[in-house]
């Protein structure tokens, strides 16, 4: 199968090396020229994924019809804020019966439209059983050194999630399918703002209590609002819900997690940011998840103190405290 990769960040790179040694023909794309330059030069993607070999195969361009034209299965592995600039620059060029593969985790700010949403406003042709999400608990830094890894592929087509199943799938990275396209891209995407808030209780050392707390309870307010949105509620205790949830709370590779505990140690957020080479996705999500629950009519307790730590500086310990004393619920309501 030729395969395009759109996205040369870590998580790109290693579906691009995954692809080709399973025997796929693959593109690598580069946002800029001198990245994918060096790589060509030396078959590494040192920023990213410093060790970690590129096949000779691989074709690496900084040029997207280049990277698209003929191919049947195109993977978008951009932040999902740049996600729309990017594959706009497909349309006309892409053939038309290729399949779309998003692999970005998060919700576009303003519009805050889910990556499939995206995916269908800034590609008006493209056919809903044409497009599939790839998501769960899967850290490049573990999934290119062959470490296990199971993953979800959703599409409203299933047809179309057992193709790019079959892509993907090897024997250290196993792809289940899935038809629960939204709940597969809200669990994605929110759990990365979980992740943050999970960060902020190890940085603040406020104890494996507090932290299982705030897990527990954050995947309920991500099923609120994945149900409200069309997700099945099924779908938030899988792999693209609490596996994803788990991995990314509790990793040292997690770029969200590290943005919390970092903020739990009493840094500011944009010193952070400044210090960081990748992109922390649940930082822009967070405004998101916070302005769609909003919309919606859900009520996301932990989501809102995240929003207030990130964007109105408050004292991490005082949005816990103020957690903690909120009128008492059911578990279930």
């Amino acid at each position: 199968m030729q395969i395009a990769v759109l996205g040369a960040g870590s998580w790109g790179t290693t579906l691009a090396v995954l692809l080709a040694e399973k025997g796929h023909s693959v593109t690598l794309w580069s946002f800029l020229e001198k990245d994918a330059g060096a790589m060509r030069t030396t078959r590494e993607n040192h920023d990213f994924l410093p060790g970690i070999p590129i096949p000779p195969s691989v074709v690496i361009t900084h040029d997207i019809p280049e990277a698209v034209t003929g191919a049947s299965l195109i993977v978008a592995a951009v932040p999902s804020q740049y996600l729309r600039s990017v594959i706009r620059q497909i349309d006309g060029v892409a053939r038309p019966d290729a399949i779309l593969v998003n692999v970005a985790k998060g919700v576009e700010n303003g519009t805050l439209m889910t990556m499939s949403e995206v995916f269908h406003d800034a590609l008006p042709a493209l056919d809903p059983v044409r497009f599939a999400t790839l998501s769960g608990p899967s850290h490049a830094e573990e999934v290119s050194r062959k470490i296990p890894t199971t993953v979800v592929a959703a599409s409203t087509s299933m047809g179309t999630a057992k193709v790019v199943q079959d892509a993907f799938m090897v024997p250290y990275f196993r792809v289940y399918a899935s038809t629960d396209v939204r709940g597969v891209e809200i669990g994605g995407a929110l759990k990365n703002v979980i992740a943050i808030a999970a960060g902020i209780i190890d940085g603040a050392a406020l104890g494996d209590n507090t932290k299982a707390a705030v897990m527990t309870r954050g995947i309920a307010e991500i099923a609120r609002i994945g149900v409200r949105l069309g997700g099945r509620i099924q779908t938030f205790g899988g792999l693209s819900g609490i596996g994803d949830l788990m991995v990314t709370c509790m990793s040292r590779h997690s770029r969200n997690r590290h943005v919390g505990v970092e903020i739990g140690k009493g840094r500011k957020l944009q010193e952070i940011l400044g210090e960081m080479s990748m992109v922390a996705e649940g930082v822009a999500t967070t405004q998101s998840a916070y302005d769609l629950a909003r919309k919606v009519g859900v009520e996301v307790p932990i989501i809102e103190q995240v929003h207030r730590i990130l964007f109105e500086d408050k004292d991490p310990l005082k949005a816990c405290m103020d957690l903690m004393t909120r009128d008492p619920k059911g578990e279930h309501w």
